[in-house]
């Protein structure tokens, strides 16, 4: 209770410091900062579809042309994650986050000067992609580290920022192009993108620091007996000492002693500074990165599922505006359809969070159910032929969307993958083997609308890699439980082979000894 009460009091450029993970307090105030981070991330990636068409129209280029600009994005976002982990554990999470947040709006604005749609890769692609990379992850990995028993509830419910973005973001630069056009709404997109800088200035370090349960030392079992028979009288009078032996504490007689004790005594007070010094050793550093997850099977399966599932994250959010326009449904309610998939996309990251935070329940088959549920609304859209039908499978899309996408990352952090202690190279080394994805999904998306000449068929690819990571997530569990078992057993070989072999007699074998030798005293 004391440190809580000093991480109070102290400036807000020093990092808090509590007992136990407080699940509250100032990560109140941090998933704060993560539900802006989220809208002006993620929330900007998915509403770029409203750009879609004019940036067809302005450079002369064919969708998977254009499809690239957002998927080199979200392959330099998630290939440069473990560059985040490394600067985030050199540097803190705070200074990280802010520089994306300039990396962010910096490209941003200058993309709105564009003249070819390469520029546009490298702007938005590589410079905004990797402030996208320094600010979403550090942010999400600091805030599982506020929340413990709440954290499934909170991060998910902090995630809603990314589904409000798209909500109100969607029909407002829809709007504002029709004033201003697409350029000018593009730099005013890569302004508001600089209040990145405000959300990552309130993100203060946390310590734990557990108190050390001073436990009472046995007394120390006596070396011989300490009987000091200082004259005749008291010699004789135990009955159970033959009056010719002699039992004393010289150190001639006792063989318990030791050559360093005969010597000299060693003081109390040096002893006790030796064990105080022994029993605090200095404490390892911090690896920047720490690959050894990769030797958990558990969580390859679940990098596995991260990797196929993200086929069928981004490239929804950009084809439906362009899928619902091929069927012959207006601009304006093409982007509520987009607005609709947002706002149930918010139910849905709340009651995952709602679902997750109840005890006991096993988290990872949770997740399963949705991934399956995700991969089914995939499968619907190419069955829609009109608004209210490409509206129906909007909304349930969105609500597993949000199911999943706001619960797959603080996951990582369950005993079910790897836990909290490995959370943050976890993460950073998950989201970097989502890159292929990333990189790969809208593109192949795009490249099926081409051939085809039917937007339909670009959620074709979603489906199907939804399907692979809902197989990959399945084996999650399993792997961990026989890992567990495999380590079980490992333990107690070795347990077994550090015990000696003691015989059963050993106690009477010892007291026959010390009754031949008390004879032979006698008859001496």
């Amino acid at each position: 209770s004391k440190m809580t009460v000093k991480a109070v009091k102290m400036p807000c450029t020093a990092p808090n410091v509590y007992t136990k993970v407080p699940d509250g307090g100032w990560g109140w105030t941090v998933a704060f900062a993560f539900f802006f981070v989220e809208a002006l991330t993620y929330g900007i990636i998915k509403s770029f579809g409203v750009f879609f068409n004019d940036l067809m129209e302005s450079f002369d280029e064919t969708n998977s042309r254009i499809s690239w600009i957002i998927s080199i994005c979200v392959f330099v976002q998630t290939f440069t994650a473990p560059l985040s982990t490394v600067l985030s554990n050199r540097f803190g999470h705070r200074f990280v986050v802010m520089a994306g947040g300039v990396l962010i709006s910096t490209g941003m604005v200058t993309a709105s000067f564009a003249r070819t749609v390469v520029d546009m890769y490298v702007t938005i692609g590589v410079i905004s992609g990797l402030g996208y990379c320094l600010s979403f992850l550090p942010t999400v990995t600091i805030l599982s580290q506020y929340f413990d028993k709440r954290r499934s509830l909170v991060t998910a419910v902090a995630s809603t920022g990314e589904c409000f973005a798209v909500f109100s973001f969607a029909p407002a630069i829809t709007a504002l192009k029709e004033q201003i056009g697409w350029r000018y709404s593009l730099l005013s997109v890569g302004v508001l993108q600089l209040s990145i800088v405000i959300c990552g200035s309130l993100l203060r370090p946390i310590i734990i620091k557990e108190q050390e349960e001073v436990k009472p030392q046995p007394p120390e079992e006596p070396t011989e007996t300490k009987y000091m028979l200082e004259n005749e009288q008291t010699r004789t009078s135990i009955e159970s000492i033959d009056s010719g032996v002699e039992i004393t504490t010289s150190p001639s007689n006792v063989p318990g002693k030791t050559k360093a004790e005969l010597k000299s005594e060693e003081p109390k007070e040096h002893v006790q500074i030796l064990a105080e010094n022994n029993s605090t050793p200095p404490e390892p550093k911090t690896k920047l990165l720490d690959f050894s997850v990769m030797k958990d099977y558990s969580f390859i399966c679940y990098a596995f599922f991260g990797l196929f599932a993200t086929l069928g994250f981004f490239a929804p959010s950009l084809y439906i505006i362009p899928l619902s326009l091929s069927l012959g449904i207006g601009k304006d309610r093409s982007a509520y359809i987009l607005s609709a998939m947002a706002i149930a996309e918010v139910f849905g990251r709340v009651s995952a969070g709602w679902v997750l935070n109840k005890k006991p329940i096993r988290k990872i088959y949770i997740e399963l159910i949705c991934v399956v549920l995700l991969s089914v609304a995939l499968f619907a859209f190419p069955f829609a032929s009109e608004f209210w039908g490409l509206m129906t499978c909007s909304i349930f899309f969105g609500f597993m969307l949000g199911t999943v996408a706001g619960t797959h990352i603080p996951l990582l952090a369950e005993d079910d993958v790897v836990g909290i202690a490995k959370m943050s190279s976890a993460a950073g080394v998950y989201v970097f083997i989502q890159s292929i994805a990333g990189l790969a999904g809208p593109p192949l998306a795009g490249v099926l609308v081409d051939t085809t000449q039917n937007y339909s068929s670009a959620f074709y690819s979603c489906a199907a890699g939804m399907v692979l990571g809902a197989v990959f997530l399945s084996l999650v569990r399993p792997c961990k439980a026989g890992l567990c078992r495999r380590q079980q057993q490992h333990t107690e070989e070795s347990a077994a082979e550090v015990a000696p072999d003691l015989p059963d007699d050993f106690i009477e074998m010892d007291i026959a000894k010390a009754e031949n030798s008390g004879k032979g005293c006698d008859s001496a």
